[in-house]
């Protein structure tokens, strides 16, 4: 990854011009400027090798650094990560916490180097219903980067966009005097937890499962969607550059001829 720059001017964290359609193109290959990943196998991963489940959380953290690495040499401006749902909580409380304790680590271990290479990180979901360690380390990590102008690393922690939906409509509503005949897509947008992100364009999930397991349903309207049978443990900076490819092939109409 290429090293921080020696300075960085303050800023907002918006990403400048998230709201318009950004269409990119470099060697003549349209590059999508925001990738969201369905993070999906790890599970299977481990069973497949006789392993116990936490070992395919834990080979997951090096598919983690890998993509991490490899976004911004593609191109990639935002890199959104569904690193644990509002659904997981049904898990087994032993596998949870161990998906806390990864992520507890990953943090302590990588943030300094995050930083060096000017990644901004943020989060979306109710991350802050989690354990208050953690909360305290998100925190921690999102002002140190804060004005880093690299890859910004979205981490979807305890996020459902069904309850984001809910959550942006009320707000949509309490901000306009609870007249619904006022509220349209640009507020509900303005409402969203992503209201600051370019919308994805394209959205990956390993493992072969083809669905969105209410992962940003609203903002993925016109996203090119890519499902790759491989699970998430073995997925790696080429194969990202691989779903990057495919995306390059597609035509975005957004609707129109």
């Amino acid at each position: 990854m290429t090293a921080k720059p020696a300075s960085s001017a303050a800023g907002s964290s918006r990403i400048a011009g998230a709201s318009a359609a950004d269409p990119r193109v470099t060697d003549g290959q349209a590059i999508p400027r925001h990738v969201a990943v369905i993070m999906d196998g790890n599970g299977r991963w481990a069973k497949s090798r006789r392993l116990p489940r936490v070992a395919g959380h834990k080979a997951g953290m090096d598919a983690v650094r890998s993509v991490v690495d490899a976004a911004p040499k593609l191109g990639i401006e935002v890199l959104t990560l569904y690193a644990f749902s509002s659904e997981n909580w049904k898990r087994p409380q032993e596998e949870v916490g161990f998906l806390f304790g990864l992520l507890k680590t990953y943090l302590l271990g990588e943030i300094a180097e995050l930083d060096a290479n000017d990644v901004r990180v943020q989060c979306i979901g109710d991350w802050r219903a989690l354990p208050a360690e953690l909360v305290t380390l998100l925190e921690g990590a999102i002002t140190r980067t804060a004005n880093n102008r690299g890859l910004t690393l979205v981490l979807a922690l305890n996020y459902g966009s069904r309850d984001e939906l809910v959550r942006a409509v009320r707000k949509a509503v309490a901000t306009n005097g609870h007249d619904s005949h006022a509220i349209d897509a640009d507020m509900i947008d303005a409402a969203l937890d992503t209201a600051h992100l370019p919308a994805p364009d394209l959205i990956v999930r390993t493992s072969g499962e083809q669905r969105l397991s209410n992962f940003l349903l609203w903002q993925s309207a016109y996203a090119e969607l890519v499902f790759t049978e491989t699970l998430w443990p073995d997925f790696d900076g080429a194969a990202l550059a691989d779903a990057c490819a495919a995306y390059a092939r597609r035509e975005r109409r957004y609707g129109g001829l």
